[in-house]
């Protein structure tokens, strides 16, 4: 005997909009309203569709890195405010820290470490 119910809303089409969400860096729940269906809908389909789970995951990832690729050849092309920002950011224990550290006691100021590399 056949089982009736509703039928899927897991279509291709759904799931075109949802790999494409991902793509772009969508959260789940916006992937969910980009594609028309309800969280509790992709988690269940994740649930019984291990690879399409493990696929969103790394479709994810996809935005952070071509955002790093971006960053990463804008440097090797010589790009010194690239450079700058990209130490401020990622270099802080080699002293390239834009950011002024005070320490505090007793409300009064008693030592303020000045950035170094930028100088």
């Amino acid at each position: 005997m056949k089982k009736m119910g509703r039928p899927t809303v897991m279509t291709e089409n759904t799931i075109r909009k949802l790999e494409e969400a991902f793509i772009k860096g969508l959260s789940d729940r916006e992937a969910c309203l980009y594609a028309n269906i309800g969280t509790s809908t992709l988690y269940d389909y994740c649930n019984e569709n291990l690879e399409f789970s493990e696929r969103k995951e790394l479709l994810k990832e996809q935005v952070k890195m071509r955002a790093k690729i971006n960053i990463a050849e804008k440097i090797n092309n010589g790009d010194i405010s690239a450079s700058m920002w990209y130490l401020e950011r990622k270099g802080k224990e080699d002293g390239f820290n834009l950011k002024q550290e005070l320490a505090f006691e007793n409300d009064v100021v008693f030592e303020i470490k000045k950035p170094r590399g930028f100088e």
